[in-house]
């Protein structure tokens, strides 16, 4: 695949780490964003997460404000809300706001995965948010049509329609996209003729059979004439491999911790996980892992970007930066993270590389 083809886009779950308050990792994140708008990112979406100590990407449409106020040009959205947490109306109203504040620059990404433990999911669906699995096309159906400009009529009862619009004269909408980490996402976006990310990032390596049949069974849309697609990756890059796997291992750590069922924490500097003890199931987990991230230095991390674009057949990657914090860091920045970034594009975009300070 040519590098100019090829846009580079960020997903964030904003990590917090050791010693860090949640205002020092939102403002970390700000900065991220900053660069990535600089340095010629397409997007920046942030995550969904609820009562996790290494993640304060607790609420979309809150952060996704916060960071479009902060950058200048690049796409900004969530990656994604989801979705059975949530009322359509409520998530068609936010982001109706967010596109009449920053128009063309934002994204809608809808999932189904509740992203929470079941106390805290409860919690949220108090407000009135429907957990039915058989819901959730029709809540998609309601989103699209609450945010196009002539809003959305709905039949009462009683027979009579009902108009709703998400915000009074709309001049545009956003983009709406739909998650998944399976087959049934994929066919859905098919069908309703939607953009589609795949989660590739923590996906059983069924990518292909999904994005195959999203294309295959794809039906044109008055938004989408023909499938879009983007694909998600982990990514950790450093001037050496050997570096690039210590800034790792902190997020392997933690990962596999929650997959074994450890009491979590705030995630780990990259000394704190040199020194950590890991069980040998948890070293199964995170060599597996490893394997499918990608941790390396930049030419050969921009090479296995590029060939995994071009195995999946798209044409814009969002990379997910793993990085750790390091002790002596400033606690409202991400170092590691940002210079990731920079490597990566420097490499796949042709640009210079930027020396190390």
């Amino acid at each position: 695949m040519n590098s100019s083809t090829l846009a580079l886009s960020v997903l964030d779950l904003i990590p917090v780490r050791t010693g860090q308050s949640s205002a020092n990792a939102f403002a970390a994140s700000i900065a991220l964003a900053q660069r990535a708008d600089e340095l010629g990112y397409e997007r920046y979406w942030v995550a969904e997460h609820h009562n996790m100590p290494s993640v304060a990407s607790t609420n979309p449409p809150v952060l996704v404000g916060i960071l479009a106020a902060k950058t200048k040009r690049i796409r900004v959205g969530s990656g994604g809300v989801m979705l059975p947490n949530h009322s359509p109306l409520v998530i068609a109203e936010q982001f109706g706001i967010l596109e009449a504040a920053f128009p063309g620059r934002i994204d809608v990404g809808l999932g189904r995965a509740p992203g929470s433990d079941p106390v805290i999911t409860a919690l949220l669906r108090s407000s009135g948010a429907v957990s039915d699995v058989d819901a959730f096309p029709r809540n998609i159906a309601d989103i699209e049509a609450l945010l196009h400009p002539e809003g959305a009529s709905f039949t009462l009862s009683s027979g009579k329609n009902y108009d709703v619009r998400a915000t009074p004269a709309a001049a545009s909408a956003p983009t709406v996209w739909l998650l998944g980490s399976s087959e049934y996402s994929a066919n859905l976006a098919a069908q309703r003729g939607m953009p589609y990310v795949f989660a590739n990032h923590f996906s059983q390596g069924n990518t292909s059979n999904a994005l195959d049949l999203y294309r295959r069974t794809f039906v044109p849309s008055e938004n989408l004439t023909e499938p879009r697609t983007l694909l998600t990756i982990n990514v950790s890059v450093a001037d050496s491999r050997e570096e690039a796997h210590a800034l790792a291992l902190p997020q392997l750590q933690q990962m596999a911790r929650m997959l074994t069922g450890q009491k979590l924490t705030a995630l780990s500097t990259v000394e704190e996980a040199a020194d950590a003890v890991m069980t040998p199931a948890q070293l199964d987990l995170m060599a597996g892992m490893a394997g499918k991230w990608i941790i390396d230095e930049p030419v050969a991390a921009a090479d296995r970007v590029r060939e995994m674009a071009s195995r999946y057949n798209v044409t814009e990657v969002m990379v997910s930066p793993v990085a750790a914090g390091r002790v002596g860091d400033d606690l409202s920045s991400t170092p590691d993270r940002l210079r990731a970034l920079e490597l990566l594009a420097a490499v796949v975009h042709r640009e210079a590389l930027v020396p190390q300070l």
